[in-house]
């Protein structure tokens, strides 16, 4: 019997960002990262979504293992400023992530969005994007459009930014 090559139509190579979305240790909420996970699904992206309450040690081996286009950490009780601090430290560290795009988002302190000197120390500690609740998702979306697939590194010319109150997405 003989056999021919059937050429496959469609079946293209998935061109989308591979993007990990967490919460940090203290963080027990989950709607937030099940928003962010349909969001960047219908962008084209693929998502691993490591849930709830994970420690620093198992969210950095998972980046590690997963080798991400994208880290996004997500906070709702108020503590992702000072949980952030500490796991970017931990993230920057280890050099395999050093370059890889990472943001925050969500309720980042409990007196209120938007302050600048806030978002600046997480800049400065290594975030790539500051999004504070109460925003629009428009930005986060910008953000996210803005990176190349593949390469870990932010596109050539891209600057850190932290969105004032009322235009960063609601990580």
């Amino acid at each position: 019997m003989e056999q021919h090559a059937v050429e496959q139509h469609g079946k293209a190579e998935p061109t989308g960002l591979d993007v990990v979305v967490t919460t940090m240790a203290s963080d027990s909420h989950t709607w937030n990262l099940v928003f962010l996970q349909l969001l960047l699904e219908e962008l084209g992206h693929r998502v691993t979504n490591l849930g709830a309450c994970v420690p620093d040690e198992l969210l950095v081996a998972e980046c590690r293992r997963i080798e991400p286009d994208l880290i996004v950490l997500s906070s709702v009780n108020g503590h992702g400023f000072n949980d952030g601090l500490r796991v970017i430290e931990a993230l920057r560290a280890c050099p395999e992530l050093v370059r890889t795009p990472t943001v925050i988002g969500g309720k980042l302190g409990i007196s209120g969005s938007g302050t600048p000197a806030r978002q600046r120390v997480l800049l400065t500690a290594g975030f790539d994007g500051v999004f504070e609740e109460g925003g629009s998702v428009m930005d986060f979306r910008s953000f996210v459009g803005s990176l190349p697939a593949g390469p870990r590194t932010l596109p050539t010319g891209s600057v850190a930014r932290a969105l004032p109150a009322g235009s960063g997405a609601l990580l």
